[in-house]
């Protein structure tokens, strides 16, 4: 059967969050920047495909595309990564240092990605920036705004919110990588991360590596947003924000779910989703997010 049981998932967690713990600066790089680019990619269908339909949940609908290109490739999302390493430093299978090392590598990776996509993707609906009619400019612009200067008329309370709607968020991201996990087939894979996908995307909960693409994206195009206007009312409380509900709702609260389900009897190589290098048959996929 294609279905994996959620002890078994706990397991194959744990190993992924290993695996990616282990992985190299320039492997974290390089990941780091493709996911990056290609999340922004998604981003940019998703906002088109509403702009055109009118009706926004369309681009949501779409949106999880991204998402799936990054699990099967076997890339690297670090939002999915706040549920799966500090698993495996609770088990101590890894060390803080790797984590965080990891989370450092993966989010510079993250930045340079959306960055060239943003560049490249101006110089697109801007016509090497000769024309600024395409509807498209606008809506990134007003995307920017929404997720810094608006916050900002809150105040405190902005940050706060920011905050909130990334834990969602995260909690959302987190379970698409998990539910991947879910089956082993590619079919069944893709049904089940599309569905938390989507339900963050369609509710406007914030993303840090969407947010890593829209918000600079918007200030390239003209947006009234500066870098401090960036970090200090979005940048930071949303990476904070994705960060404590991976961790909490999906990595924390699954662990206890799950930690009496787990197979004990079978050894760890043999768990869905053993992602050591040099093992035989081993999913790629279960190493990205």
């Amino acid at each position: 059967m294609d279905y994996v049981k959620p002890g078994e998932v706990l397991g194959s967690m744990i190993e992924a969050g290993k695996a990616k713990a282990e992985l190299g600066i320039m492997q974290l790089i390089v990941r780091g920047g493709l996911g990056g680019a290609i999340l922004a990619c998604a981003t940019t269908l998703a906002f088109t495909a509403a702009a055109q339909t009118k009706i926004p949940m369309v681009g949501a609908i779409l949106f999880p595309v991204g998402f799936v290109m990054i699990i099967l490739l076997g890339l690297e999302l670090v939002t999915g990564s706040f549920a799966l390493i500090p698993l495996a430093v609770l088990e101590k299978r890894t060390t803080v240092r790797r984590m965080l090392g990891n989370y450092f590598w993966v989010i510079l990776g993250h930045l340079i990605g959306c960055a060239v996509y943003a560049v490249l993707y101006g110089l697109t609906i801007t016509k090497m920036g000769t024309d600024l009619s395409n509807p498209m400019v606008q809506t990134l612009i007003t995307a920017s705004e929404g997720k810094t200067t608006a916050y900002q008329s809150l105040g405190a309370e902005g940050i706060g919110l920011a905050f909130i709607k990334a834990m969602l968020c995260n909690w959302m991201v987190t379970l698409g990588a998990v539910m991947a996990m879910t089956s082993r087939s590619t079919s069944g894979k893709i049904l089940a991360m599309w569905l938390p996908i989507l339900t963050f995307f369609g509710q406007g909960f914030e993303h840090t590596v969407v947010n890593f693409f829209v918000i600079p994206a918007g200030m390239m195009l003209g947006a009234n947003v500066t870098m401090a206007d960036w970090w200090i009312w979005n940048g930071i409380p949303v990476l904070l924000g994705n960060f404590a509900g991976g961790l909490l709702f999906t990595g924390l609260l699954f662990y206890l779910s799950q930690k009496g389900s787990r197979p004990g009897a079978i050894a760890a190589a043999e768990l869905p989703g053993r992602v050591e290098a040099g093992l035989p048959g081993t999913p790629a996929l279960e190493k990205s997010l």
